[in-house]
């Protein structure tokens, strides 16, 4: 499969996934309308804090997290830390449960 930087793969338009991880509403809000009006990405969740993030990382299996990186309950910085060492299933083959809280 010969794949272009625009996501299209054998003349076929792929859609970008994002999912948006902010504390403050407004800026969830604002980044989601700004990159759902472009045509190549679609927003898949919106995200208040780290837990809810993994929550959606493992059933909208997004292409991309936007996340701030101070947030309650479990910031930015963890949560990366987080999905990439425990790993999220269909990413990386860890049980769900294995996700430390």
């Amino acid at each position: 499969m010969n794949c272009t930087r625009k996501f299209r793969c054998d003349g076929v338009m792929y859609m970008i996934k994002v999912l948006l991880a902010d504390d403050q509403e407004l800026i969830r809000e604002s980044l989601g309308f700004v990159l759902g009006a472009q045509g190549d990405i679609t927003v898949v969740g919106m995200a208040k804090n780290g837990r809810e993030a993994i929550e959606l990382v493992r059933s909208e299996k997004p292409d991309v997290v936007l996340m701030d990186i101070r947030m309650p309950e479990v910031d930015g910085v963890e949560c990366t830390r987080l999905i990439n060492q425990v790993g999220i299933p269909e990413y990386q083959g860890h049980r769900a449960d294995d996700v430390r809280r």
